[in-house]
């Protein structure tokens, strides 16, 4: 069944590559949607695709890449959008 979570990852995630690895894995397990910087320096991301598949995502966000130093990652469950593909913005 497809999900839509909302995810916010905060800590050292901006300047360590994260938006890009995070947009590489996405594509690994087939994620539609976008990741962002946040002027707080936070990372935002919007991702949809089967909940096993997401929740393999999430424990990927909870990592990051390897200079990434994660504090926090909230999700939550939203209304689907049926992106197409996954963008960095």
């Amino acid at each position: 069944m497809q999900k839509h979570y909302t995810i916010i990852v905060t800590g050292k995630v901006q300047g360590v590559w994260y938006r890009k690895n995070t947009r590489k894995k996405a594509l690994e397990l087939g994620i539609q949607g976008f990741v962002k910087n946040q002027i707080d320096g936070s990372v935002y991301i919007e991702g949809e695709g089967e909940e096993n598949l997401l929740n393999m995502f999430l424990t990927w966000c909870n990592e990051g890449p390897e200079f990434a130093e994660v504090s926090d990652v909230s999700c939550k469950e939203d209304t689907l959008v049926f992106y197409k593909g996954f963008e960095i913005l």
